[in-house]
């Protein structure tokens, strides 16, 4: 089957969509999965843009609006994580998941599905030391803090991922895990984003607790996003056991806009004999049920139990008869159900509200799916007022008062070393990149779809690599025949470049040189650094002096507004 996989969302969904239609009339192949790797940014009105991390001046309604209302639907079921730019409230309706519109499914804080066999998992969110202990307790509305710190990754959802012993076909993270980028070009890769050279020389950039999942679940594919770069690498994994070394092909891709590299279509087997709509997963809904009480609504700082005498129990790896009770507790039927409502009014264009507030409201999906399968709707518990759950039963979790002699944090809690890089030409927050798009054109690739052909996940070489023409968003009407590359998915990933797009010129300037509005918009709003003011050749005479007052030429005016921004 064709699954699509594409980077960084940011509401696009209107433009995501077009570009598979025209991929599948263009290659003639039918698209039967799409997966997306968080800022999906699944705002339904103006109460859900003011629970996203985002800037005032980027605050945009998209499309996500037009599918949560029905006046449009998804043409191909999207899967989707959450990233570091969501609308926060609408997603922690969905702790273990669910569809936040018809076709379009969201998989939770951590989660594992089935289509057609192939076991998709991923996880939500972004890697914060300080937050990664804590339990789930932001909850709207949120202050300059948790507005934040909600898309932080916990442990609690790595500690379930780790309990998981089957094959994973495909894993979904936002960040990258810690030290992939070795695995592949790296020199071609630092080629694109120079500023990321000390983390990578410190291997410091990407998520430890990534890193952590990767060895342990060792998927035939982990695809990512996050730093809106187009990276390919092939990790070679040490055998367990007496079983055979294992092998990750890892993908990231870049956002949604023209000329980038956002969307690639992988081949990938399907199983035979399996159903053909989007399943359960008995075995993590086996650690669901198992974990439950170890969740906590609070911000406590709390430790996984581990076998060092001070637990009753650490080890939740589900038997064949939990798997098989869950089976039970659906009456054999694991697949989902279409069982999406809406929970808010959606935007309305017509009458928009300035001064939406945002909503908080318990989800009939996580209502039923709880009361299935025992588990707490940890929305509902939160909004009562709640804590933890049962961890103050002995022997069932970690300590709750703080952190313990014995517990200590297994990452470190100080992470002002981990993003010090210097980019002169963005803004970032939150581990966040974004590069002066014009630069990128002429340093990177301009090709935005890739298309992997002759994949199969079980065993075989990596497929070879077709990459239809150029196009330009949003009009996907290219005739461009397509270009054959060499293969994608080989250690070392290959370099290829396509001819730099020229620049848009501004009406009436004297040299040729970008609109100032064509820049790159960048997604972050805190300059962490401000970059040196350029002069061109020509200086104006001020009225009535001799005296020359320089002309300044403003490459990325993006930076010189964000100081504005933050006193409004």
């Amino acid at each position: 089957m064709k699954i699509a996989v594409e980077g960084c969302c940011h509401g696009e969904l209107d433009k995501i969509y077009e570009t598979i239609g025209y991929l599948e009339k263009k290659e003639a192949v039918k698209v039967d999965l799409l997966l997306c790797c968080g800022d999906f940014q699944a705002a339904r009105n103006e109460g859900d843009m003011n629970c996203m991390a985002i800037p005032l001046k980027y605050r945009m309604m998209q499309t996500f609006y037009k599918y949560y209302s029905g006046e449009k639907k998804a043409p191909v079921l999207t899967i989707f994580i959450g990233g570091n730019h969501e609308a926060s409230n609408h997603l922690q309706e969905l702790p273990y998941g669910g569809w936040v519109a018809p076709n379009i499914y969201y998989l939770g804080y951590a989660g594992v599905v089935r289509y057609k066999g192939i076991r998709i998992g991923g996880i939500s969110g972004i890697f914060k030391s300080h937050d990664y202990r804590r339990g789930h307790h932001e909850f709207p509305p949120y202050d300059p803090s948790t507005l934040r710190s909600v898309y932080h990754v916990r442990n609690i959802e790595v500690f379930k991922l780790k309990q998981i012993q089957m094959p994973i076909d495909i894993f979904m993270s936002h960040d990258w895990p810690r030290g992939i980028y070795h695995h592949g070009s790296t020199a071609e890769l630092l080629r694109k984003k120079k500023f990321l050279r000390q983390e990578v020389e410190s291997n410091s950039l990407g998520s430890p607790a990534a890193e952590e999942l990767l060895a342990h679940l060792q998927p035939r594919y982990w695809f990512s996003a996050h730093l809106h770069v187009k990276f390919a690498a092939v990790k070679q994994h040490p055998p367990k056991a007496n079983a055979a070394p294992r092998v990750t092909k890892f993908l990231s891709l870049d956002k949604c806009l023209p000329y980038r590299d956002f969307l690639q279509i992988v081949d990938v087997a399907e199983r035979p004999g399996s159903s053909e709509g989007l399943e359960y997963d008995p075995e993590w809904l086996a650690i669901l049920k198992a974990t439950n009480n170890l969740q906590s609504t609070n911000a406590h700082p709390w430790n996984p139990p581990e076998n060092n005498g001070l637990h009753e129990r650490w080890d939740f790896r589900p038997s064949e008869a939990a798997m098989m009770q869950v089976a039970k507790d659906f009456s054999g039927e694991l697949a989902i159900p279409d069982n999406f409502s809406q929970t808010v009014q959606p935007y309305d264009p017509k009458r928009p509200k300035q001064h939406a507030s945002p909503s908080c409201n318990t989800n009939p999906q996580t209502t039923e799916l709880c009361a299935t399968l025992g588990l707490t709707d940890l929305y509902a518990h939160a909004l009562q007022g709640g804590g933890n759950l049962s961890r103050i039963q002995a022997g069932t979790g970690g300590d709750d008062d703080g952190e313990s002699a014995d517990e200590h944090s297994e990452y470190p809690t100080d992470t002002s070393g981990l993003s010090s890089s210097y980019n002169p030409d963005e803004i970032t927050i939150e581990d966040e990149w974004e590069e002066e798009e014009g630069k990128e054109e002429v340093d990177g690739s301009s090709n935005p779809i890739l298309a992997v052909r002759g994949e199969n996940p079980s065993d075989g070489p990596a497929g070879e690599v077709h990459t239809p023409g150029r196009m330009v968003l949003p009009a996907p009407k290219s005739d461009t025949s397509p270009t054959n590359l060499s293969h994608l998915m080989n250690l070392p990933p290959p370099s290829h470049s396509t001819p730099a797009v020229a620049a848009h010129l501004c009406p009436g300037a004297e040299r040729e040189e970008p609109c100032e509005d064509e820049d790159d918009v960048a997604d972050d709003d805190d300059a962490s650094a401000l970059p040196t003011l350029k002069r061109t050749s020509d200086e104006a005479e001020a009225p009535g002096s001799k005296v020359t007052t320089p002309r300044i030429k403003r490459r990325n005016q993006v930076i010189y507004t964000t100081v504005e921004d933050d006193d409004e």
